[in-house]
């Protein structure tokens, strides 16, 4: 069975463009403001806004892809290290009310220091993209299919 044409990221329609893996309980997608080249988000399937309303297998899940797509984002960015958020309610800078990690790339120096990453999440400028600004369409698309690209086949949406 494809996978669905969009996907519900809070109250969001993700298209399947900017989606690079898709699994039973877990969708992967590009981020349209990146803190970092190779930022990339891991939600649940189900919206539901807190780490808590995941069911068990939706946690193993959500976890297991974390584990496959960071070895990608490592490799294919030659990330040093990577930094695996969870921002769980709004008053934890949550900005989308749905599930989401965070897989952000990470490089001796990239932050003169090392928490400081959280203000970047919060949505503070950054060195390679001072405005943060949001991407366009076409260059999300692009970097989900050379994402989709090295994760190989991962459409299960049974």
């Amino acid at each position: 069975m494809p996978p669905p044409a969009v996907f519900r990221f809070g109250p969001l329609n993700i298209p399947l463009s900017q989606v690079f893996l898709v699994s039973k309980l877990s969708f992967a997608l590009v981020n349209l403001k990146p803190v970092r080249p190779g930022h990339v988000l891991l939600a649940a399937r189900r919206p539901v806004a807190r780490f808590n309303d995941l069911t068990h297998p939706e946690v193993v899940d959500l976890f297991l892809q974390a584990q496959r797509i960071s070895k990608i984002v490592e490799r294919i960015t030659s990330a040093e290290s990577l930094t695996l958020c969870i921002q769980d309610g709004a008053k934890a800078g949550q900005s989308v009310p749905h599930v989401h990690l965070h897989l952000i790339p990470r490089f001796e120096g990239d932050f003169a220091n090392n928490d400081d990453i959280y203000d970047a999440m919060a949505h503070q400028p950054r060195v390679d993209n001072p405005n943060r600004s949001p991407r366009s369409p076409d260059d999300m698309a692009a970097e989900a299919l050379r994402l989709r690209a090295e994760i190989g086949p991962s459409w299960d949406t049974q």
